[in-house]
C-alpha cells in the first residue's frame, strides 16, 4: 500500500468520495507522494516513452514546422517559443538545434517552459544547458508575444471528469473506498449543462469524458494566437470526438489497475480534439492529423535515411525501428495524432496543410 494509497483512504472515509477528475490530480501531483512530482518517468527505466525519447527526428521535424510557421508570420523580432509539460526537455532541444539553421530564429526566441514537477524541470536544466530557460507553473505566466507552442502528450494527463449517461441527467465517476479498499462508484444522476448536447448522440450507459482544465488551456492558447500571432502543434492520442471510457493507468510500459498503487502509476485518457479546437475558437484549427501522415509531410523518411548513413548493426535496427514506431499505423502512426492551432488569417504550420 503505498502512502498516498492510506492518505486518499483517511481522506475518503472522512469527507466521502472524491470525483475522478480529484483522484487523477491527487495521483499526479501530491506535492510529497504524487506520480509527476516525485520522478522522472521517462525511457527504458521509467513507466513509458514519448515520442522525442525515440529518435531526433520527431524534435527536428516539429522545430522546422514551428520555424517556417515563423517565417511565414513575418519572423517576429520577439517570440515565446512554448513547451506544455516539457518531459525531459529532449523535444524543446531537438527543436532549437534544427531551428537554428533559420536565420535568426534563435535571436528572436525566448523558450518558456510550462512545468510543475520541480523533478522534471531539474532534468530540463540539464538537458538544456546554455539555453537561457524561463520555467512557469501556469500558462498564464509566460509573456504576452507572439506564442510558438509545442505541446505533446500534455493535454492526455490533465484530469478528467467521467460522466455516465442515465436519461436525461449523469452521474458522475468517483472513487470512494470499502473496508480500506479504493473502488469506483457513480455519483447521483443530475443534469449536466456542458453535455446537453451530448444527450443526442449518447445512449443510456454510454460514458462522455470531460476535461475542464485542458479546454480552459485550450482557450488561453486561442486567445493568445489570436491577439499576438503565432501557433500550436498539440500531438497526443486520442480523437475528434469523445466516447466511452478511456481512463487508464501505465506502469512499467504495461497497462494497470488505476486504483492499485496511487502516486506509483502514470494516469491519462484519450484527448477529445473536438472540444480543445472548439474551445480555442479565437484562433483557427487544423484538421486532425495523424502523426504518420504529418511526420512524413514534413519528410521524415529522407531525414531518416540521411541519419542512417554511415549508420551499422544495432545503431542502424534501433534507428529503422524508431522510424517505423513513429509512423506505422500499427505503432504511434495513428492512435497519435496532429491539430494545428493558427491565425483565422494565416498559413497553417506545415504538416497541417488542409
Amino acid at each position: 500500500m503505498t502512502p498516498l494509497y492510506r492518505h486518499l483512504i483517511a481522506q475518503i472515509a472522512e469527507t466521502g468520495p472524491i470525483p475522478l477528475a480529484d483522484y487523477m490530480q491527487t495521483c499526479l501531483m501530491h506535492p510529497d507522494h504524487g506520480y509527476y512530482a516525485t520522478r522522472d518517468p521517462l525511457g527504458a527505466a521509467g513507466d513509458f516513452i514519448t515520442a522525442p525519447e525515440i529518435s531526433q527526428m520527431f524534435g527536428e521535424l516539429l522545430g522546422l514546422s514551428i520555424a517556417q510557421t515563423w517565417l511565414d508570420q513575418g519572423a517576429p523580432s520577439a517570440f515565446a517559443l512554448t513547451e506544455l509539460g516539457p518531459g525531459r526537455g529532449t523535444l524543446m532541444a531537438d527543436m532549437l538545434r534544427a531551428a537554428a539553421k533559420v536565420p535568426g530564429f534563435t535571436a528572436a526566441a525566448q523558450v518558456h517552459l510550462v512545468e510543475a514537477s520541480p523533478t522534471l524541470r531539474a532534468v530540463q536544466h540539464e538537458t538544456l544547458q546554455g539555453t537561457s530557460v524561463d520555467w512557469h507553473d501556469r500558462l498564464e505566466d509566460v509573456p504576452d508575444l507572439p506564442i510558438f507552442l509545442v505541446a505533446n502528450e500534455f493535454f492526455d494527463a490533465l484530469p478528467i471528469r467521467q460522466m455516465q449517461r442515465d436519461g436525461s441527467g449523469w452521474r458522475e465517476c468517483c472513487v470512494g473506498q470499502q473496508n480500506g479498499t479504493l473502488t469506483f462508484g457513480l455519483g447521483a444522476c443530475l443534469p449536466v449543462p456542458a453535455l446537453e448536447h451530448r444527450l443526442a448522440d449518447t445512449n443510456d450507459g454510454d460514458i462522455v469524458e470531460l476535461c475542464p482544465l485542458g479546454t480552459s488551456i485550450a482557450n488561453q492558447i486561442g486567445h493568445r494566437i489570436a491577439t499576438h500571432g503565432g501557433a500550436a502543434l498539440i500531438v497526443d492520442y486520442g480523437d475528434w470526438h469523445t466516447l466511452g471510457d478511456t481512463f487508464q493507468a501505465l506502469s512499467g510500459h504495461a497497462p494497470t489497475d488505476p486504483l492499485a498503487a496511487p502516486g506509483n502509476a502514470d494516469l491519462t485518457a484519450h484527448v477529445d480534439f473536438e472540444a480543445l479546437a472548439q474551445s480555442a475558437a479565437p484562433a483557427a484549427h487544423s484538421r486532425l492529423i495523424p502523426q504518420g501522415v504529418f511526420l512524413e509531410r514534413l519528410g521524415i523518411t529522407p531525414r531518416a535515411q540521411t541519419l542512417a548513413n554511415g549508420m551499422r548493426g544495432a545503431a542502424l535496427e534501433a534507428h529503422i525501428a524508431a522510424h517505423r514506431r513513429l509512423t506505422h499505423p500499427e505503432e504511434m502512426g495513428t492512435l497519435f495524432k496532429v491539430m494545428a492551432l493558427y491565425p483565422k488569417d494565416a498559413t497553417p504550420p506545415p504538416g497541417c496543410t488542409q
